[in-house]
């Protein structure tokens, strides 16, 4: 045993940092049985009452009216150039939108015939059904746009 004062006894900080192992040690999930169960569900942000500014309204249309359906013929479509979409009918009821954007070098398309949505600047030509490239040098489709078709009116979703 050492021979100077205090010797053979644990020092203060010897004794904080074993409590401090031995309490982090009793926390610990280490062999616990419950280490398996599921971890508590994260919190969430209660609702909101009804009609205050938070709350859920009744699902309306988010966005402008794009056009009337009777707008959109059957196997065409129509350019809408404010809101760079293009809407087409391929078959009867069957609405689609895509970007009017060419993905060749950003042309807007100027129309709808013939069973594709052109581009004037280099002839890109895209299918009315699914916007897939039907010829020119457009590498990619023209992405697709959601609406929402409701009644007689077809809305960006």
């Amino acid at each position: 045993m050492p021979s100077w004062p205090g010797a053979g006894r644990p020092t203060r900080r010897t004794a904080l940092v074993a409590g401090a192992l031995a309490a982090a040690a009793g926390c610990s999930k280490y062999g616990d049985e419950s280490a398996d169960a599921e971890p508590p569900p994260s919190p969430t942000k209660p609702p909101a009452a009804p009609g205050s500014p938070g709350a859920s309204a009744p699902r309306t249309p988010a966005g402008p009216e794009l056009a009337k359906t009777s707008d959109i013929p059957v196997g065409g479509g129509k350019v809408l150039g404010d809101e760079k979409v293009v809407v087409t009918q391929p078959a009867e009821g069957d609405f689609k939108a895509f970007s009017s954007v060419c993905t060749h070098q950003g042309c807007t398309v100027r129309d709808v015939d013939g069973g594709t949505i052109n581009c004037p600047c280099h002839g890109s030509r895209f299918r009315v059904a699914d916007g897939a490239v039907a010829g020119g040098p457009a590498p990619r489709p023209l992405p697709p746009r959601a609406i929402d078709v409701s009644g007689n009116s077809i809305r960006l979703a």
